[in-house]
């Protein structure tokens, strides 16, 4: 069970952290990828957001990523990684769906609403396997 646990934290946080990093380094592709929307066809606040944002994921949510990886090869660091990888991720989605619910409630334009609906739906994702790593790597820590 803890080598699956291990490959869907893996898959999911590599998912994201790519995704950031792409969206960073290759913002037309990432929008050929449907990983973000063309700048023309959201406000530009939202479009200068998800751009800042980009880098800055890039730079910590390869945390869980870790995690995952230590998890499946049976490393008890994981859980240290764990620890810090969930709290971003924890972070990540719920800066990521306050964020688009304020901008929506204001009528700014922040993408299709299928986009929209997928990108929470994995924020969600996110979110729910951050606390889920917490908690995990909560009772891993060795008691002293």
């Amino acid at each position: 069970m803890q080598v699956v646990a291990g490959i869907v934290i893996t898959v999911l946080s590599l998912l994201c952290w790519v995704g950031q990093t792409v969206s960073w380094l290759a913002p037309a592709t990432a929008v050929k990828l449907t990983l973000m929307e063309a700048e023309q066809d959201v406000e530009p606040t939202y479009w200068a957001d998800i751009r800042g944002e980009a880098p800055w994921d890039f730079l910590t949510l390869w945390t869980l990523v870790v995690a995952g990886v230590l998890l499946t090869i049976d490393n008890s660091a994981w859980a240290y990684f764990g620890l810090i990888g969930g709290g971003m991720y924890v972070y990540f989605a719920g800066r990521g769906i306050f964020t688009r619910v304020a901008m929506l409630r204001r009528g700014l334009r922040i993408g299709s609403p299928q986009s929209v609906k997928v990108g929470f739906t994995f924020l969600a994702i996110w979110g729910v396997m951050g606390l889920a790593t917490i908690v995990a790597s909560a009772a891993a820590l060795p008691v002293s």
